[in-house]
């Protein structure tokens, strides 16, 4: 049984190097970022633990007895969870006993996973082994889903159909007003994802129409866009991790997905570490708990180490008070807060630092400005004559008492231009939601979440920075006085 074990670690950062000379106070600094970080951290846990979530149970819902009945059919069956709706996170499964450590949560047999094995051998297998070039992966479990939900009563995966949700609050649902709201760092990848499923639904047509056969209704009312960009977030939100060997009939894309009924119920949170795999012993697909779970509290599962973006932009939610996540600092916001006027020396630094790497994953977080950032702000701060000592700053030391301050300086215009923008996007999502329908006002709400967390982390950076401003005074006044006595 090959398992995955998902762990939760802390981020750890290079030590700096300290030539600033015996005066400059490095370790304070440090010892402070670090500080904050665990006191914001306490905090949002503390306060995680004293929220009262109100929890009830959705089992006795038609929709979930079908399921259930359905998946004990093919040889599920849980006494331990039930379905229950959540305050704090809508559906989720809630544990009816104590989940000790070790313990396994659930065993879903192979029989209950929809895979591409399953597309092959239905109705609409033939089809794709007919079709050249071959679909890939993705596309046939897209075409299945779609099939089964248009099938209605007649469908075999009818019971797991009528659980999934009607719409998503992945990106690829929103609009150009609500992906304006976005963080900039997003709302580029945002657009991506939804040219891509665009693409996809635009590129599929000819294998859509050689399906014809099978409806009774013209392909083109079947397999719409909507129909797609639905079928499309079920798959890239809901699967499990799952290796399958190749065939023939599908293209070379890697084939990982496996859509797993109930299991997929289970919620995430960033503090939670599970084992999970498919076991070629028991022919299930197994979740093991590690920390252990109460009796009626909701039972949980972590999908990685996914800071917030990663989380709204691959599954549409945002996870309140997560440790991994942080504030993207792009290109485009670097140039604007680092005001160096000579426009040809600032082209040849972000060149410089385009070339050593140092352009992508700058990042403000609960720890405070990362180390790439401040990095880079100190190679942006080097002045003409300083330029030789760009591999010491690349290992993480400075220059100068100056040319340190110019860098926390920059740091925190960063971080007072990414909190105007913030206010500007959380004032503009209050006034659309004033008139906004059911689904729009999910939307906004989901980016509201990110903005606030956001807003929150930029804020305790800022607090951060102006300590270090403080530290940096008199380490600059000394400096001065001992200058003025040598004289």
């Amino acid at each position: 049984m090959n398992e995955i074990i998902i762990n939760i670690s802390t981020r750890s950062l290079p030590v700096n190097t300290n030539v600033y000379g015996s005066d400059f106070p490095s370790k304070p600094i440090n010892m402070t970022r670090k500080q904050h970080g665990r006191r914001a951290r306490k905090k949002r846990q503390r306060e995680c633990r004293e929220t009262t979530v109100q929890s009830v149970t959705l089992s006795h819902e038609p929709q979930f007895v079908a399921l259930r009945r359905w998946l004990q059919q093919r040889g599920f069956s849980s006494k331990l969870l039930v379905p229950a709706h959540f305050s704090d996170t809508g559906r989720g499964l809630m544990t009816l006993q104590p989940i000790k450590a070790e313990d396994l949560v659930i065993s879903l047999p192979e029989k209950c996973l929809l895979t591409t094995s399953t597309v092959l051998r239905s109705y609409i297998g033939e089809y794709i082994e007919r079709w050249k070039p071959p679909v890939s992966p993705l596309l046939a479990l897209c075409a299945f889903l779609i099939s089964e939900r248009h099938f209605g009563q007649r469908a075999e995966w009818k019971p797991y159909i009528d659980v999934l949700p009607q719409k998503y609050t992945c990106p690829a649902y929103f609009s150009d007003e609500v992906i304006d709201l976005l963080p900039g760092s997003l709302s580029g990848k945002a657009l991506e994802q939804r040219a891509m499923v665009q693409e996809l639904h635009s590129s599929s047509l000819d294998f859509f129409s050689s399906l014809q056969p099978l409806f009774s209704q013209p392909v083109e009312s079947v397999f719409t866009y909507d129909a797609l960009r639905w079928a499309w977030c079920s798959v890239n939100t809901r699967t499990v991790y799952m290796e399958h060997q190749h065939t023939p009939y599908m293209s070379r894309e890697r084939n990982v997905y496996a859509l797993a009924p109930y299991l997929d119920l289970l919620n995430h949170c960033p503090a939670i570490q599970v084992k999970a795999s498919f076991s070629h012993v028991s022919r299930c697909y197994e979740i093991r708990s590690i920390q252990g779970c109460k009796r009626f509290q909701q039972a949980f599962i972590c999908y990685g180490p996914h800071d917030n973006q990663r989380l709204l932009l691959e599954y549409g939610f945002v996870a309140p008070g997560n440790p991994h996540s942080v504030v993207y600092v792009d290109q485009v916001i670097l140039q604007q807060c680092a005001c160096i006027k000579d426009i040809n020396q600032l082209a040849q630094k972000l060149l410089f630092l385009k070339k050593n790497d140092f352009l992508a994953n700058l990042t403000l977080s609960l720890d405070g400005p990362s180390w790439r950032l401040m990095t880079a702000l100190r190679l942006l701060s080097l002045k003409t004559e300083q330029y030789p000592f760009w591999k010491s700053v690349l290992l993480g030391a400075g220059v100068s008492h100056d040319r340190e301050e110019w860098s926390v300086d920059a740091a925190l215009r960063l971080c007072h231009y990414l909190m105007v923008d913030n206010t500007r996007a959380l004032n503009k999502i209050s006034q659309l939601t004033e008139r906004a329908d059911a689904s729009l006002k999910e939307q906004l709400a989901v980016v509201e979440c990110l903005r606030r967390e956001e807003q929150d982390i930029l804020g305790l950076n800022q607090e951060m920075l102006q300590g270090l401003q403080k530290q940096l005074l008199p380490s600059r006044q000394h400096a001065q006085l001992r200058t003025a006595c040598t004289t």
